[in-house]
C-alpha cells in the first residue's frame, strides 16, 4: 500500500486506537514494581506514542502532499534529476516531451475522453537547458472531441510549493477537477494545464532561478516547457497563450515568471506568494555573488528598477492566517503604481497557508486566468 494510500491511514489510526485501548485495560495489571511490569508500562506508552505520531504525520502528509511515496519519504527516489545531455538529443525517443502514461479524471463521465478529459503523466527534458522532470497535463474534454480538432487551445503552467509533489496538485487541490467543471458550466474557456513542481533538482529547492554554475531553472520554465508542451500538443502559438499559476514557492515562481518574461506567460497567479527569493539551506547559495540576479529575483526590486512589464498579475492573501497579508498589500499598491502591469487580488477574511485556502481560490483563479488568454 501506497503512503498516499488512506487504507493506510485507516490502518495506522486504527493500530493507534487499538494501543491506547490496550494501554488503558492492561494499565492495572502492570502497576506492579518490578522489572517486568515497568518495561511493559514503558513498551505500551512508547508504543501507542509512535502510532498516533505515525497516524498524524499521514495525515499531515495527506493535507499538504509532502511525500509522494515510501521512497520519497526515506530518501530513495530516484526518479528526479537534473539530466545533462552530451549527445544533443533530448531523450530515447528524440522529442522533448514523452507520455509515459494516462489516468481518467475524477469527474461524471471521467473514463470518456471526450466527456471528462485526461490527465497524461509525461517526462519533459529542456533543450536548452538539459533538466528532466516529470510532469502531468490536463487535457480538457474539448480536446478530444471532433469538431474542436483543428483548435488549439491556451496553457497554463500549475505550479506546487516546495516540496510539494505534483499528484498534490491533482488529489488534494483539485485542478483537473475544477477546470473541467468550470469549463462545462460556461465560467472558464477550456484550457490544457501542465501541472509540476518548481522543485526541478531535487531536494535542492531552487526558487525558479538560473543558478550560475547549477540548474537553470528558470529558463527551463520560461522557455523550454513552453516549447516541449507546444511541440507536442495543440497549444496556441501567439503571445498571450500561456499563463502560469502556483501557490507559496510556485506562487513566487508565477509571479516572476510572469514578471521577467511577458512574452512567454501573458498572464501569473501567486497564490501565497512571497516576493522575494530567500537563502536557506534548502537553496543554497542561489547567486553566486551576482548582485544583477539577486536584484532580480526581488520583485519588488525589480518593477521599480526595471521598465514595467505588459503582463497581468494576480496575488492572494488572508487578513488572518496569512503572513504574506501586509506584503501582498504593498505589493499591489506598488504593480498599481506602475503604467504597463496589471494587477488583480484575492483577499480572504480569513485562512492559512494550507490546501484548504488554496482550494477556495483556485476556481476564482482559473477564471480569472482564462479571461486574460488567448487561444490562438
Amino acid at each position: 500500500m501506497g503512503l498516499t494510500s488512506n487504507k493506510v491511514l485507516v490502518v495506522a489510526v486504527l493500530f493507534a486506537v487499538l494501543l491506547f485501548v490496550g494501554t488503558v485495560w492492561w494499565w492495572p495489571r502492570l502497576a506492579r514494581g518490578n522489572w517486568r511490569a515497568v518495561s511493559g508500562r514503558i513498551g505500551l506508552l512508547l508504543a501507542t506514542q509512535v502510532a498516533v505520531f505515525a497516524s498524524v504525520g499521514l495525515c499531515v502528509n495527506q493535507a499538504f502532499g509532502f511525500y509522494a511515496s515510501w521512497a520519497d519519504l526515506f530518501g530513495r527516489e530516484s526518479g528526479q534529476g537534473v539530466v545533462v545531455d552530451h549527445n544533443g538529443t533530448a531523450g530515447a525517443g528524440g522529442g522533448p516531451l514523452q507520455v509515459v502514461d494516462t489516468q481518467q479524471v475524477n469527474v461524471s463521465g471521467g473514463s470518456r475522453p471526450r466527456t471528462g478529459g485526461q490527465i497524461q503523466k509525461v517526462t519533459v527534458v529542456g533543450r536548452t537547458t538539459h533538466i528532466a522532470t516529470p510532469a502531468y497535463v490536463y487535457l480538457p474534454p474539448e480536446y478530444f472531441q471532433p469538431q474542436y480538432r483543428a483548435r488549439t487551445f491556451p496553457a497554463v503552467t500549475v505550479l506546487t510549493g516546495y516540496p510539494g509533489t505534483a499528484e498534490a496538485l491533482i488529489k488534494a487541490l483539485h485542478y483537473p477537477q475544477t477546470a473541467n467543471r468550470l469549463a462545462k458550466n460556461g465560467k472558464m474557456q477550456p484550457m490544457i494545464l501542465v501541472m509540476l513542481r518548481p522543485t526541478v533538482a531535487p531536494p535542492r529547492d531552487t526558487e525558479c532561478v538560473d543558478v550560475p554554475g547549477g540548474p537553470q531553472t528558470e529558463t527551463f520554465f520560461a522557455k523550454d516547457l513552453p516549447d516541449a508542451v507546444s511541440a507536442h500538443y495543440r497549444v496556441g502559438r501567439k503571445p498571450g497563450s500561456w499563463g502560469v499559476v502556483g501557490d507559496s514557492t510556485g506562487g513566487y515562481c508565477a509571479l516572476k515568471l510572469a514578471v521577467h518574461h511577458p512574452g512567454a506567460y501573458a498572464a501569473g497567479a501567486g497564490l501565497s506568494a512571497y516576493y522575494k527569493a530567500p537563502i536557506d539551506p534548502t537553496t543554497g547559495d542561489l547567486f553566486r555573488g551576482d548582485r544583477v540576479l539577486r536584484d532580480s529575483a526581488d520583485l519588488r526590486w525589480y518593477l521599480k528598477n526595471r521598465p514595467a512589464p505588459d503582463t497581468s498579475l494576480l496575488v492572494s492573501s488572508s487578513r488572518s492566517g496569512e503572513s504574506n497579508y501586509q506584503d501582498t498589500l504593498h505589493f499591489i499598491d506598488l504593480v498599481k503604481s506602475t503604467r504597463h502591469t496589471r494587477i488583480s487580488s484575492i483577499i480572504l477574511d480569513s485562512g492559512g497557508h494550507n490546501f484548504n485556502t488554496w482550494r477556495r481560490e483556485i476556481p476564482a483563479t482559473l477564471q480569472w486566468i482564462s479571461g486574460r488568454l488567448s487561444d490562438r
